[in-house]
Parts: C-alpha cells; sequence; structure tokens
C-alpha cells in the first residue's frame, strides 16, 4: 500500500476522534457534525463540481474521507470508533449512485 493512503487513514481516524471528543466536551452534537459534514459533501459534488466532468469513481475518492467520518460520527453511540477497514467497507455498503454515469 502506498505511504499517503497510509497517512490519509491516520488522518480520517484522527478527525473521527477530534470530533468525537468535541461531542462528548459538548462543543457540538453529533448532528451539527453530521450537518457540516453533508455540507461538505453537497459542495465537493456540487453543480460547479459536475460541469468538471468529473467520473463517477473520481466523485468517490472525492467523497470519501466525507462519508467515512460521517459514518464514524453516527457510529459514536454505539462507543469507540470502528476500525478503519470496518469504516471503509460502511462507505463502500452505503455508497449512493450518480444520477448521470460518464
Amino acid at each position: 500500500m502506498n505511504t499517503a493512503n497510509l497517512q490519509l487513514e491516520g488522518l480520517y481516524l484522527a478527525i473521527a476522534s477530534i470530533n468525537s471528543a468535541l461531542v462528548r466536551k459538548g462543543l457540538l452534537t453529533v448532528e451539527e457534525i453530521d450537518t457540516a459534514l453533508r455540507r461538505a459533501e453537497a459542495n465537493a459534488v456540487g453543480e460547479d463540481r459536475l460541469t468538471e466532468d468529473l467520473r463517477p469513481a473520481n466523485r468517490d475518492a472525492v467523497c470519501f474521507p466525507i462519508r467515512l467520518l460521517q459514518i464514524a460520527n453516527n457510529s459514536q453511540a454505539e462507543g469507540e470508533i470502528p476500525q478503519f477497514s470496518e469504516l471503509a467497507r460502511l462507505v463502500g455498503e452505503t455508497k449512493r449512485p450518480y444520477n448521470d454515469q460518464m
């Protein structure tokens, strides 16, 4: 595996842990973090991005970290954040189809 991929895995898990700490301290709610992540995803695949002719696989790549953080955020009630491989699997299972196919 590419070292950069491993570094990104660590970064995603670190952000997920920070989000969890923000919720535990009462600074943000799970819903507020979810809303922020949904906005980020909407920006990532918004109308202006669609005009750039991004292929569905490239859109998935852009949205992967956002979706992973959403799943980690929403699994906080179950206790600890799942391992990266479990989060990645869940992202794949919940991937939404795109309206256009390139």
